[in-house]
């Protein structure tokens, strides 16, 4: 190297930079590993696969935090300001670690006694004095604290952490919603879905899984299907249900779906283990398809040729889980350009007092709104949710509703 001699270090241009001093480096690398085990142990534990010693030792430290401010600020900071690390630990903190925490707060809820009766004691006007620990203040941060104890030891027995159990909650209900889309259909093929959980809920007793099935994936196979029960009470059952039921779709020919769906349900040996359910297998080349029922209601289509609708009832099999070797029948027909085929649960046509085919004429007589509206030409997407609006605005119960059309 030029401007160099053997033997000696390389000399540094003034254009060249200088060496990094290795005592800065190795203090960035030690900071740069403490940063990154920090946010490992802080990933790993919001999900639930961590310890709790950070979180229990920041509560620790914010009772005697707690206990000063009441000493020096106590019209500010009264004594069931305790209660904020206790909750907080009820929701982050494991069974044990939360019976060290309240031992801490019940020792700083002590200390904030002792203090203030001192200071008490010492006025030249006792009676004036109206700071302290009061009776009340203590059974509230106490009451709190049996609270929750009991609600760690919920989650410690349930196995599921606050802090993830609502995003399981929330990727669970996202899988049902995908599970329940209709896949995208040839040129000139529409489909359009709503389902409503009762209450305004997240979870539903009304499910729908759909496949493209058959060689070349040119068969549709649909299958709604309606819980016994509903909202929440009925949502994990359908959420198995959904499960187990998109797994045979396109694995078994279309007869054997239903019986294959029964067994599955009497196995599951529930109480209240019935469903209903009908199943649609469509040609998408020539129209064809064959509705098969397990006690639900039939389905519904509008003839363009005729300009009305007709009931395709089949010959109605039992509901799922009731017995073993149930059969069921289909009924075939076909879906001609601008034919409509409507598909929904009993929630959409239900009303106290009245019989189901006054609701489904009242049904069928919307959808004719619709069409003669041209809100089902095109994709129409948005007009199974104006269906519920219009027709099932019980919110008390879960709606679905399935429109199918072919231009």
């Amino acid at each position: 190297m030029a401007g160099s001699t053997p033997g000696s270090s390389p000399r540094t241009t003034a254009t060249g930079t200088a060496p990094a001093d290795p005592w800065a480096a190795r203090l960035r690398k030690r900071l740069y590993r403490a940063r990154r085990t920090l946010r490992r142990t802080g990933v790993d534990y919001f999900r639930g696969d961590g310890a709790d010693w950070l979180a229990f030792t920041v509560l620790l430290l914010l009772v005697p935090v707690l206990v000063v401010l009441n000493v020096w600020l106590p019209a500010w900071v009264p004594p069931t300001a305790l209660v904020l690390p206790i909750l907080a630990g009820a929701l982050l903190l494991r069974p044990v670690s939360l019976v060290l925490l309240y031992a801490t707060a019940a020792l700083g809820l002590s200390t904030e006694s002792v203090i203030h009766t001192g200071e008490r004691v010492a006025s030249e006007h006792p009676e004036s004095y109206v700071f302290g620990v009061t009776p009340g203040a203590a059974l509230v941060v106490g009451a709190v604290g049996v609270a929750g104890l009991l609600l760690a030891q919920f989650r410690s027995r349930v196995g599921v952490p606050w802090r993830s159990g609502g995003s399981m909650l929330f990727d669970l209900r996202e899988r049902l919603k995908v599970q329940s889309q209709v896949p995208k259909l040839p040129q000139g093929w529409h489909a359009d879905m709503s389902l409503r959980p009762a209450g305004g809920q997240s979870f539903s007793g009304d499910f729908v899984v759909a496949a493209r099935t058959g060689p070349g994936r040119r068969m549709l196979e649909v299958v709604l299907a309606d819980v016994s029960g509903k909202g929440m009470d009925a949502g994990s059952r359908a959420l198995l249900l959904s499960g187990a039921f998109g797994g045979l779709l396109g694995s078994l020919p279309p007869h054997d779906f239903l019986p294959a769906a029964n067994g599955y349900l009497l196995r599951q040996d529930w109480e209240e283990g019935f469903a209903s359910a009908v199943h649609l297998a469509l040609d998408l080349d020539s129209g064809e398809y064959e509705l098969l029922s397990a006690g639900h209601l039939p389905g519904m289509q509008r003839l363009a040729g005729a300009g009305r609708w007709e009931s395709k009832e089949a010959d109605e099999g039992p509901l799922l889980g009731l017995y073993d070797g149930a059969k069921f029948e289909g009924v075939r027909g076909r879906l001609g350009r601008g034919d409509v085929l409507m598909l929904c649960t009993d929630g959409m046509v239900e009303q106290p007092g009245r019989d189901l085919s006054e609701g489904m004429d009242r049904l069928m007589g919307e959808a004719d709104r619709l069409v003669a509206g041209g809100q089902l030409g095109g994709a129409g997407h948005g007009a199974a949710g104006r269906l519920i609006e219009t027709v099932a605005k019980d919110i008390n119960d879960d709606r679905a509703v399935l429109l199918l059309w072919r231009q």
